[in-house]
This record gives C-alpha cells, structure tokens and sequence, in this order.
C-alpha cells in the first residue's frame, strides 16, 4: 500500500516531529554558482558587504542561479488570545478584528510598504482570511492552563515553491504569549523578555510579567518544545511555526519579521538549529528581548531602524533589500563582458 500523504490539516504533533528528518538541505552547487558569478563581477571582492551573502543565501535556498526575486510575499498572521482577559494590553480584543478589516481594506502601513515596493498586497492566514473576511477569536489563556485548541493543527503555512514569503505574527495587543514561548524555550527570568510592547506601563507592566511568570511555571517540563508552544501560544503562533516548515519542505526561504515571528519560528529552532537555515530576519524590534533571541538562535537581522509596529512591516522592507541584492548579482557585468581589468 502506499504511504498515506502528508495533510497538515489533520497532523498529530508526532508527525509533525517526524518532518524534522525530512527537511531538505541547502543546494550547494547553486551557491558555488553564485560565488564564482561573485568573484567575476565589477567590483572588489566583498565590496557589497551583506548582499553579496544574500544572494548566494537565496540561491542555494531557492536551489537555482542565478536567484530571483519575482512574487515575494508578505503573509500576516492574526488571531487573539484568551491571555487579553487578564489586563496585559493597551488595546481592547476587538481591535484585532478591526486591524484584518483594515488589512483587507489596503489601509495598514504593510499595504503601503507591499505598494511602494510594488510587491502583491499582504495576504492574511491563521484567524484571519482576506476571502471571506472572517475572523477567528483565537485560542485559550495560556497563563491558566488551558490548551489552545489546535496547537499545530491549523490552516495556513502551505508555501508557494520557490517564492520568498517573509512571516509574521498577528497584530498588536495579546503578545505575552510569545513572551512566554520564548522564556519557556531559552530560560531566564520573565522580566529578561517582557518589554513595553503596545506602551503598557506601571500595573499593566507589572501584570503582563506576572502573567509570563505563572504560564511558564505551570507548564516546566511539560514536554518538547511543540507541547510548549501548544500549551503557551496562540493560533498564529503555530501557523507561523507550520508556515515556516512548510517554506522548508518546499524550499522556499523565508524572511521572518520582529519578536513575535521570530519566537514562533526559534520553536523549530529549539528542535533542531539547522530548521532555520532557509530563513533570515528583516529588522530587529526594540522589544528587548527580541535582541535577546536573535542571540540565542544565531541570528543577525537585516537592519536596525527602531520598529515596533508588526504586521510584517520589517520583513516587506527587508524584501527590498533583497531584491537589490539579487538585481546587483544577475545584473551587474563581469571583468570580461566590461572589459575591465580585473585584480592583479
């Protein structure tokens, strides 16, 4: 009989643990490609610092040279969180449903920057469908025990092959659920990784601690880390966890946003630290502890500009850097086709 397909619609967490022996790796004649192309251009070797690295990365990861940069997407992933109950938010539950609208209406910063770039408007997954615009109330309160419903079984995170799908977590308000994750996953102290946030300050600061504080202590040792992000995420979380697997499988890198994304993602990490070798971070939030995980994963993100928003809006800016990457490898001429001489 032939082995029954693989549907993420319907998986158990121990299939999803088995993928991890699955995952392909890098293709490596692709970048040898790209860095003898390097070696060839009209430059000094090294001269364009970072991007030269990017364009061997996408390479080697799309598995093909030269890269191309032709229908990236930005995916923003939505949902809310029972943990909006206990006071940790600047924000009412309700404008989560209102920022999808606003997503699906092109009024959000990340429609401007997907605009500007000329890139295809964000597309939303998990508790939020631009189709129907629907929205999903999301899971339960982590910080008391109860399980989100789904943990990774979810809807969203099937990747187009080979197009660059930069990831991130749903909006602004319910985010000490990824505090939690990523105190559960890297250890130290629930103040080491709760910041300010949406601009919470006094009390509520104090709260969103403690509520970090108590979900982690109820769930030590409560397995690996997919039973962690099971017991202390949300719906979005394990959608960007999957989302990311999923790039993975079809070899499909993977810009991934701020704090949220990245706690979402370093889940995969935790399990095996290569399963992040096919994505790279747009910017780095001024969340403190988002500092602290790029630390902890080896991750060095693209550029520093102060940003806090979400939506994906690091990761959209981060695309275009990337495709200037790729425009100055295929584009820029070699020693011979200029008739340059090259270094002696």
């Amino acid at each position: 009989m032939p082995e029954k397909p693989f549907d993420p619609s319907t998986a158990s967490l121990d299939e999803i643990r088995a993928l991890f022996r699955e995952l392909p790796g890098p293709d490596l004649e692709a970048g040898t490609q790209a860095a003898a192309r390097d070696a060839q251009l009209t430059k000094p070797r090294g001269a364009l610092g970072r991007l030269e690295e990017l364009a061997a990365w996408l390479a080697t990861w799309q598995g093909r040279h030269p890269p191309r940069l032709q229908h990236p997407r930005t995916a923003v992933f939505a949902g809310n969180h029972g943990v909006a109950a206990l006071g940790v938010s600047a924000y009412p539950a309700e404008v989560t449903a209102q920022m999808v609208q606003n997503f699906v209406a092109g009024g959000a910063a990340v429609n401007q920057l997907c605009r500007d770039l000329r890139f295809r408007p964000p597309g939303l997954r998990a508790g939020a469908r631009a189709a129907d615009r629907r929205f999903h109330p999301g899971s339960g309160d982590g910080g008391r025990g109860l399980r989100p419903r789904h943990g990774l079984r979810h809807d969203g995170g099937r990747a187009e092959p080979r197009r660059p799908l930069p990831r991130r977590d749903g909006h602004r308000q319910h985010r000490p659920r990824l505090r939690r994750c990523a105190c559960a996953l890297f250890g130290g102290e629930a103040e080491d990784w709760v910041g300010r946030g949406t601009g919470v300050a006094g009390k509520a600061l104090e709260t969103k601690i403690r509520v970090v504080r108590e979900g982690v202590a109820r769930h030590r040792g409560a397995g690996d880390p997919l039973d962690l992000l099971a017991a202390l995420g949300g719906l979005e979380l394990a959608a960007i966890a999957g989302a990311v697997m999923a790039a993975r499988l079809a070899r499909t890198p993977v810009v991934l946003d701020g704090f949220a994304c990245t706690a979402a993602a370093a889940v995969l990490w935790k399990i095996d630290p290569k399963s992040l070798e096919h994505c790279i971070v747009g910017h780095r939030s001024v969340e403190p502890g988002h500092s602290r995980l790029l630390e902890a994963i080896g991750k060095e993100p693209l550029f520093d500009f102060g940003m806090r928003l979400g939506e994906g809006s690091g990761a959209t800016l981060a695309l275009g850097v990337l495709r200037a990457a790729v425009e100055c490898h295929a584009g820029m001429a070699t020693f011979a086709d200029a008739g340059v001489s090259g270094p002696a």
